[in-house]
């Protein structure tokens, strides 16, 4: 697996919500951004288990990603993390990521992974990013695929 294709697949993934009325488009991506425009998905931290199965055959990747919703004012800020923590509907992470595992038989994130999972949500709080503070939670996301590629 190259991790570059699976932190922009994740973003593209993530991208497909549909948040309420008059709060605009997620703003999704693979990195850490200098700056946020919220809401704000990004893939941050991976962890990397190699050798799950012998002779290179899977590797794991753990991926912290982290979603920011706003700052301006704290209730709204929360019903829109809490739309995107939602386990189904229209501005599910959990739905929009997985989703993107692809249909029986078919590799996930368009080829770049075997598999993946949206395992669990942590960390719901303020965020400080670059000097600002953010509403926010972090997603850990599982990755498998080949590790000779």
């Amino acid at each position: 697996m190259q991790i570059s294709a699976v932190r922009d697949a994740l973003a593209d993934a993530a991208r497909v919500v549909v948040l309420p009325a008059g709060i605009g488009k997620l703003t999704s991506t693979g990195y850490v951004p200098d700056s946020v425009v919220v809401p704000c998905f990004f893939v941050a931290e991976v962890d990397i288990n190699f050798d799950k199965t012998m002779g290179r055959g899977t590797d794991e990747l753990m991926f912290t990603c982290r979603v920011l919703a706003g700052r301006a004012d704290d209730r709204s800020s929360q019903r829109v993390l809490d739309a995107l923590l939602s386990g189904a509907g229209v501005a599910s992470l959990k739905q929009a990521l997985e989703a993107a595992r692809g249909a029986p038989g078919e590799l996930a994130l368009g080829g770049a992974a075997d598999d993946l999972h949206l395992e669990r949500v942590q960390g719901y709080r303020w965020y400080e990013h670059q000097g600002s503070s953010y509403v926010g939670a972090e997603l850990a996301v599982k990755v498998i695929g080949d590790g000779n590629t």
